[in-house]
């Protein structure tokens, strides 16, 4: 007993206190802030292997730990006297603990319902649904509330404190998997084992070489409120020949790798035959090129200045993967938006303008 607890000494007071799985818990906390913020890391399958647990398990199970510090079964000394007992049983008056199974079914289920709080309650501050305040969030609540295990543990007699049996889970191991009854208990121990390691190594991979989604990109137009926000609403559909006014075109690359974009803008007259739009006349209003990474936007903010005049204009938005052909057109374009505008050549604008994206 000494030299197991020997090399407690050199850790600090605070942390010498904690039981072993509650320090486990706030070590495992610790490292999956490691695995998302290190460099190299944070891209690796291993930010997914750590972060499941620190979501899915860890904070339902420092929270049950808090609630529960009792044990609700036989320690080990007394499931081993349960062994050799003939005459008697020994029971104990747990004070409303749980024991293993129904700790760790409710470490699943709360933090289910923990975690999906935590966003609720942050999509309400100015910090948002985002990694780093999910991450500290996440795992403050459960540092804390492993403290707060340790706490009430400690507040009630060791032998009724719950303590996870990782001697008699390791003894029963090596006891199957090591001395079976028989052959046949024997094989289907190797079976069980290597039934394991493909569920795991199943699982791995499906997490760590995940099925690419759908890939496309947006193209849209936005206006800035009187508010500052950028919104799609109110575009501005009358003009003045040679008068400017603003517009912001957006950019969403969801193709899962980056991407050379180049937009074209035109001011087109058109003119529909036989159900097909033709374009008899344009202006060439302005080119942007930008490269975007996954998952990236991009918005900027430019002015329109119309040359031509008319009814009904169509100020055409296409966009092009890499550079676009010599002569741009909505049926080459990767993607197209538009406006319909009206463009007076005095101050005078038509009352029936409409708009379309």
């Amino acid at each position: 007993m000494t030299d197991r607890r020997t090399w407690r000494l050199l850790l600090p007071p605070v942390v010498r206190r904690l039981p072993a799985d509650l320090a486990a818990v706030i070590g495992f906390v610790v490292l999956t802030v490691g695995a998302v913020f290190i460099p190299g890391v944070n891209e690796s399958i291993l930010r997914v292997i750590i972060g499941l647990p620190f979501v899915l398990f860890l904070p339902g199970y420092a929270f049950v730990a808090a609630l529960f510090p009792e044990s609700g079964e036989a320690s080990d000394e007394q499931h081993a006297a349960t062994q050799t007992a003939t005459a008697e049983t020994i029971e104990r008056d747990t004070g409303g603990g749980i024991d293993t199974l129904e700790r760790i079914a409710l470490s699943f289920g709360t933090s289910i319902a923990i975690v999906p709080l935590i966003g609720l309650i942050l999509n309400f501050t100015p910090w948002g649904i985002r990694t780093l305040p999910i991450v500290l969030s996440v795992g403050g609540f459960t540092s804390i509330a492993a403290i707060i295990a340790s706490s009430r543990r400690q507040r009630i007699p060791e032998a009724d404190r719950f303590h996870v049996p990782y001697t008699r889970w390791i003894g029963a191991s090596k006891r199957e998997l090591l001395e079976p009854d028989s052959r046949a208990d024997g094989a289907l121990n190797i079976i069980l084992v290597v039934s394991l390691l493909l569920a795991v190594g199943s699982v791995g991979f499906a997490v760590g070489v995940p099925k690419k989604g759908e890939s496309f990109s947006e193209l849209y137009l936005l206006t800035e409120s009187e508010d500052g926000d950028l919104v799609a609403d109110g575009y501005p559909t009358e003009f003045t020949r040679g008068e400017s006014k603003q517009l912001y075109v957006g950019i969403g690359n969801h193709e899962h790798e980056a991407v050379n974009y180049t937009i074209v803008t035109e001011l087109q007259r058109v003119q529909i035959q036989n159900n097909s739009t033709q374009v008899v006349e344009r202006q060439g209003v302005r080119r942007f090129q930008t490269q975007l990474q996954d998952n990236e936007t991009w918005h900027r903010k430019h002015n329109v200045t119309p040359q031509l005049t008319g009814e009904r204009l169509r100020l055409t938005y296409l966009m092009y993967k890499g550079q676009p052909p010599a002569n741009p057109t909505v049926n080459n374009s990767y993607r197209e938006t538009h406006l319909w505008v009206n463009v007076s050549a005095s101050g005078t604008v038509s009352s029936n303008a409409t708009s379309s994206t």
